[in-house]
C-alpha cells in the first residue's frame, strides 16, 4: 500500500510518501479501505515528537473508509460496511487496521469526508462539555481555539445546551465566521487579555466552563477566568509550550476544578464514550450539528496539509483524500 510516513521526527518535510507493507488484521480486527483522514492535532504533535512504532512510522489516529475484511472474533460489521475508526496511529495511509471498540457505522446519508472528522474532535468537545465540564444551562462557556475542529464542535453544542458561549480566535475574521455556529462573544487573543476581557462579558463572574486545548501559560490564564465553582478541563497542549509550574493555589478559594482529559482511555472502560459517539454521528447526518471542512489534499501530500495545519490558517478541519 502507500503511506505518508518519516523514519525521524520532526517538521512536516519528514514525510515521504512510499510504498509500505499492507497491515495485517489479527482475530479481534478489520481491515479498511482509507478514503478519508481527518488530521488530528495529536497527528502533528505525535509526528513532532511521538515515539515510532515502526519505522518508516505511519502517523495518525483518524480515519474512514470502507471494510475489506473482518476477523473471526468480530461481530457487527461487515463487509462493505462505511466506518470512521481510531487507533493510536496507522491513519496516513491507504489501508488501516481497525477494531471494533474504536470504529462506527457511518449513517445513512453521512458523507464519508465529514464522519471521518467527527469521533476525536466532537467525543472530546462533548466530554468536555458535559461529561467532565458539567455545563449546564444558563451557564457561560469559554471555548479557545473556536476555529478549530474541537472548537466548531463545542461552539455548537455549548449553544444547543443552552449556555451562553464565548470564544477565542486569532482575527477578528475567524471570529465573525463563529457567530453561525452559535457564538455570542468573541476573543481576539493577539489583541485582546482573554482573561480580562471574560471578566468584563461577564461582570466579573468568569466562566462556569473552560476548554483549554492550548496548554502552558495560556492554561494559567484560563484559571483566572473561572467563575466560582467553574471548571476548566485541560486537553490536546496544541500550544506545544511547557511550564514547570502551575499555581492551583486560586482554585481551593473559590471551590474550582482543573480537569485533564484524554478520550482514548475513555472508549476503553465502558459503552459510555462509544454510545456517545454514535450519537454525535447521527446528529451530524441529521444536520443538528456541522462539521466545517477547510482544506482537502491528496495523501501524497501529506508534508503541505500538516504545514498548512500549523500555520494556524485552517478554520475547521484538514483532511487527505487517497484518490
Amino acid at each position: 500500500m502507500k503511506a505518508a510516513v518519516y523514519y525521524e521526527n520532526g517538521a512536516p518535510s519528514v514525510f515521504r510518501y512510499e510504498e509500505v507493507p499492507d497491515p495485517i488484521p489479527g482475530p479481534g480486527e478489520m481491515l479498511i479501505g482509507v478514503e478519508v483522514v481527518s488530521i488530528e492535532g495529536g497527528d502533528t504533535l505525535n509526528r513532532l515528537g511521538g515515539p515510532l512504532v515502526t519505522v518508516p512510522h505511519v502517523v495518525g489516529y483518524q480515519c474512514a473508509g470502507t471494510v475489506l475484511s473482518v476477523g473471526p472474533d468480530v461481530s457487527g460489521f461487515a463487509v462493505g460496511d462505511r466506518v470512521v475508526s481510531l487507533a493510536f496511529h496507522g491513519s496516513h495511509a491507504e489501508l488501516r487496521v481497525a477494531h471494533p471498540l474504536t470504529t462506527w457505522k457511518i449513517p445513512d446519508g453521512l458523507a464519508t469526508e465529514l464522519a471521518a472528522c467527527v469521533p476525536v474532535a466532537y467525543g472530546t468537545a462533548h466530554d468536555g462539555l458535559f461529561e467532565f465540564g458539567r455545563l449546564a444551562e444558563g451557564e457561560t462557556a469559554l471555548v479557545h481555539a473556536g476555529a478549530g475542529g474541537v472548537g466548531l464542535a463545542a461552539i455548537q453544542m455549548a449553544k444547543r445546551a443552552g449556555a451562553r458561549v464565548i470564544a477565542t480566535a486569532s482575527s477578528d475574521e475567524r471570529l465573525e465566521r463563529l457567530g453561525p455556529f452559535g457564538l455570542d462573544d468573541g476573543i481576539n487573543y493577539r489583541e485582546k487579555d482573554f482573561a480580562a476581557e471574560v471578566r468584563s462579558l461577564t461582570n466579573n463572574r468568569g466562566a462556569d466552563v473552560i476548554l483549554d486545548s492550548v496548554g502552558g501559560e495560556n492554561l494559567q490564564k484560563s484559571l483566572t477566568a473561572l467563575a466560582y465553582r467553574g471548571r476548566c478541563v485541560t486537553f490536546g497542549n496544541a500550544g506545544r509550550g511547557e511550564v514547570t509550574k502551575l499555581d492551583t493555589s486560586m482554585l481551593g478559594g473559590s471551590n474550582q476544578s482543573l480537569i485533564g482529559y484524554f478520550l482514548g482511555p475513555e472508549l476503553f472502560v465502558g459503552s459510555r464514550a462509544y454510545a456517545m459517539i454514535a450519537n454525535v454521528l447521527e446528529e451530524v447526518a441529521a444536520g443538528d450539528l456541522r462539521v466545517e471542512i477547510d482544506r482537502r489534499f491528496a495523501l501524497a501530500d501529506a508534508e503541505e496539509a500538516h504545514a498548512f495545519i500549523e500555520s494556524r490558517q485552517a478554520f475547521g478541519r484538514v483532511v487527505l483524500l487517497t484518490e
